[in-house]
């Protein structure tokens, strides 16, 4: 096995989690100037809507064509929500809806030992907008950014994997993939890059430390 010269990370769910949904709609109920929901809608239901926004997008967008424009991104996530809270709120949802991506407490200083140990490091996420001003915010620098909107391509097709490694000026057989998604991310394993699968989790802490370890 070669030692790993190169690490690409998924983003969402993997570097920043996407927070509390209680709190999202909090934010958004304080963007439109609403203490509630009012009578007749049912908070535990839209909470739950919205914790699994990205589980219901997969439904009526099997094939992420979301992950490609800015455009698709916010029409999917306005058909998901629609009828389920009013029109204001919906649209300030998605409004604060990045407001609510924070980093991992350890991304940034993993990101920083790779950097200082010689090991690049690529972002590469299927999304429908770019990611940099997040990323900028959250002190997340990698050394190449990869987005299925710019590249035209989506997990888990091979091309993003490779567009990766071209990036990095990396192979595959050098190459650490670290995600959250066995279906999307463990594709890399296809083209014999090493696949470290982290499963969503709560809180601050996501154990990202490992791919210290993996790489020592």
């Amino acid at each position: 096995m070669r030692p790993v010269r190169a690490v690409i990370f998924d983003f969402h769910a993997t570097l920043v989690d996407q927070g509390e949904a209680d709190e999202w709609l909090d934010l958004a109920l304080a963007r439109v100037g609403s203490p509630d929901l009012g009578g007749d809608v049912d908070r535990a239901a839209v909470v739950h809507r919205l914790d699994e926004i990205w589980v219901y997008a997969r439904e009526i967008d099997p094939l992420s064509d979301r992950d490609l424009s800015a455009q698709l991104h916010h029409d999917i996530f306005h058909r998901i929500m629609d009828g389920h809270v009013p029109d204001e709120l919906r649209r300030a949802l998605y409004d604060v809806m990045f407001d609510q991506w924070v980093a991992y407490d350890e991304a940034p200083g993993v990101l920083e030992e790779l950097r200082r140990r010689g090991i690049r490091t690529a972002i590469l996420s299927n999304i429908g907008i770019d990611l940099r001003p997040i990323m900028a915010r959250e002190r997340l620098v990698p050394d190449a950014v990869v987005l299925s909107c710019e590249v035209g391509v989506v997990k888990p097709d091979a091309g993003i994997f490779r567009a990766a490694l071209k990036a990095l000026g990396t192979s595959a057989e050098e190459t650490l993939m670290v995600g959250d998604n066995w279906a999307d991310d463990a594709a890399a394993s296809a083209l014999g890059i090493r696949t470290l699968i982290l499963p969503r989790t709560r809180g601050r802490d996501h154990g990202l430390d490992i791919v210290l370890r993996l790489t020592d």
